[in-house]
């Protein structure tokens, strides 16, 4: 008997070996017992550089990890500088000269573990010279569609204003850039003036002296919508058997495709319509025999401009 029960239990055992691995994509982990690693700054660490680069190692089943900077101390806080949820392993914050503590937690949906022992960093007085700004928004390589964009960047001590400067060339030649200003603040309005790819980049100054230029950051402004989408199968007002397969042209500049399928009053979509499609093709499976399907596509870009709509066609289910 017990012979018998071997193939059964050796099947059991394979299907939860294949079950098992895909639980955590149903029952969420708890890392409350877990511990985190820090990285950088070493504890005590001094430095000249106004910018603290924060470096931890992740930690699997966190989803961020939550960033708190003080000073002086967690046991005596005169202020807290920074309490922010990260999503990667590194954080860069621009600092004022002084004495600082900062710690580190994971976190995901349901769970958290300990905060990591705080560690000191002293920043130490130094020339601006020595110093670099941290730009803050749009973040590099941000593509948008509207030409209003408003430029963030960080302060840096002794600083009195900032230098920023917008081209379409990488700075090859500051005689022709397209904006150059000095500004009292952290932050800047603008106009771009047409669908392009720009770079900005700040610097901070005072009476006496100058930092370093910001990293390069590009920005590319495209309001340009794609051409529209021409269908191709199945011919218009046919009558065809489920599943019925549709599919369209690919269309310059398009990233993904909008699929609309509507009900026989031409006006109410499908559950689950309009769909998102990075392919030119679809299955549809839906409806009962003799109803009558309109369908169109649209086509949008990776800057989010949605293109005209294609003709709309129709079939009916058989």
């Amino acid at each position: 008997m017990k012979l018998k029960l071997l193939p059964l239990l050796l099947f059991t055992l394979l299907l939860l070996a294949e079950i098992l691995p895909s639980c955590k994509e149903f029952i969420e982990p708890s890392i409350s017992k877990r511990t985190m690693q820090l990285n950088a700054p070493a504890d005590h660490y001094q430095s000249t550089s106004y910018t603290a680069n924060f470096w931890w190692e992740g930690l699997e089943d966190a989803l961020y990890y939550r960033l708190q900077v003080v000073t002086p101390t967690f046991d005596s806080i005169g202020s807290l500088v920074q309490d922010t949820l990260i999503r990667g392993t590194k954080f860069s914050q621009t600092l004022d000269p002084g004495t600082y503590q900062w710690r580190v937690r994971a976190e995901n949906g349901s769970s958290q573990t300990g905060y990591t022992a705080p560690r000191e960093l002293t920043i130490l007085a130094s020339t601006l010279t020595n110093q670099t700004v941290l730009l803050s928004s749009p973040a590099n390589n941000t593509v948008t569609t509207q030409s209003a964009v408003t430029f963030k960047w960080g302060s840096l001590y002794k600083a009195t204003r900032y230098h920023l400067q917008v081209d379409t060339n990488s700075f090859a030649s500051e005689s022709t850039l397209v904006s150059d200003q000095v500004i009292p603040g952290q932050q800047f309005a603008f106009k771009l003036p047409k669908d392009q790819v720009y770079q900005w980049r700040v610097r901070a100054e005072n009476d006496s002296s100058q930092s370093k230029w910001s990293a390069i950051s590009q920005l590319s402004f495209d309001s340009t919508p794609p051409g529209n989408v021409t269908l191709i199968q199945p011919g218009d007002n046919t009558t065809l058997n489920r599943p019925v397969a549709l599919s369209w042209n690919k269309t310059t500049s398009a990233v993904t495709y909008k699929l609309y399928i509507y009900k026989s009053d031409q006006s109410t979509l499908y559950d689950t319509f309009p769909l998102s499609l990075t392919v030119t093709s679809y299955t549809f499976n839906t409806g009962n025999s003799g109803d009558r399907v309109y369908w169109q596509v649209s086509a949008v870009d990776a800057a989010g401009n949605e293109g005209k709509a294609s003709a709309i066609r129709s079939f009916t289910l058989q």
